[in-house]
């Protein structure tokens, strides 16, 4: 089977879906974050939080839609931690965003060990199934690619549309533009520049969460260390492909996904006669290239990493 004939299978294109939704969820989150005006390299160790926090949650007993709710809440924990450092106390968010990512990845990894000591294999759980829309998922190709998913992400792609218009439409997306492009101008309107950063920030790491809980909870059953595996950096790179724009978000995840789902199927067809890593890096690779295209004339936050002190300009 040649590229293109693969290119047009209903299934690579389900695939692509499923691998973009965490991907939607913690790129959404970040760019909340950034478009506030704070830079939230946490998102590595958030996710690791939210993944573990979701399923243990519905392994213990909870329900799947609590454990989703859980693990926002977790999310939202390490926003308000990684706001207290760097939006009150202005310390620098590149550095407590590393202390974030280290804190929530090995505390992940902590838990899961002490409640579950004698785990040799990953336990599981009924995880979130999928859902077919009536009559829309019986549209050919279009139809069994996009209603053909779970529930989460029908919400992944729901939340592009609901950052959007938050964003650009309504008085506090405007507020949280602004702190993040001229912060000053906002205390000066009489608006709390610390309390919109620090409402953004945990807002965006709830989201970054429940994109680690789908890899937990919807795309698998079960959880191991390490789930996340550098999708949170990927994240960080699909912020700026997408100028801060949530549309544009949404294009960066699908391509990201289906480099991936590509580079899969092609070292499943070539067999061992190249070493499976160069198939891994592809889409890094690939999206590389894309970001340096992309991203060139990109106009980022003024305020982006910059600590607002009340009285100094």
């Amino acid at each position: 089977m040649n590229l293109f004939d693969f290119l047009l299978e209903t299934g690579f294109w389900m695939a692509t879906i499923r691998m973009a939704s965490p991907l939607i969820f913690g790129t959404l989150g970040e760019l909340i974050c950034e478009r506030a005006g704070v830079l939230n390299l946490g998102i590595e160790g958030i996710m690791s939080a939210g993944c573990m926090a979701g399923w243990m949650w519905v392994y213990l007993g909870g329900d799947l839609w609590t454990g989703v709710l859980f693990a926002a809440f977790v999310g939202a924990m390490f926003g308000l931690l990684h706001a207290l450092f760097t939006v009150h106390l202005g310390l620098s968010q590149h550095v407590t965003g590393l202390g974030i990512t280290m804190l929530g990845s090995s505390l992940a990894a902590f838990v899961f060990r002490m409640l579950l000591p004698k785990a040799t294999t990953p336990p599981k759980i009924v995880p979130f199934t999928p859902l077919k829309v009536p009559f829309l998922s019986d549209l050919p190709f279009l139809g069994e690619t996009l209603f053909n998913q779970t529930a989460l992400t029908y919400l992944a792609l729901a939340m592009v549309v609901v950052v959007a218009y938050l964003l650009f439409r309504t008085p506090l997306g405007l507020a949280v533009r602004m702190v993040g492009e001229n912060p000053m101008a906002a205390e000066a309107q009489g608006l709390s520049v610390f309390s919109i950063r620090t409402g953004a920030v945990m807002a965006g790491s709830a989201l970054m969460a429940v994109g680690g809980a789908f890899l937990t909870m919807s795309a698998f059953d079960a959880h191991y260390i390490g789930m996340v595996n550098g999708r949170g950096w990927i994240c960080i790179a699909l912020v700026v492909f997408s100028s801060w724009k949530p549309a544009k978000a949404l294009l960066g995840c699908v391509l990201f996904a289906a480099f991936d789902a590509i580079q899969m199927r092609v070292q499943q067809q070539s067999g061992m006669a190249i070493p499976y890593q160069f198939y891994l890096m592809m889409p890094y690779v690939f999206s590389i290239i894309a970001l340096i295209v992309m991203s060139r004339r990109a106009a980022y936050p003024k305020a982006l990493l910059i600590p607002f002190r009340r009285g100094e300009r």
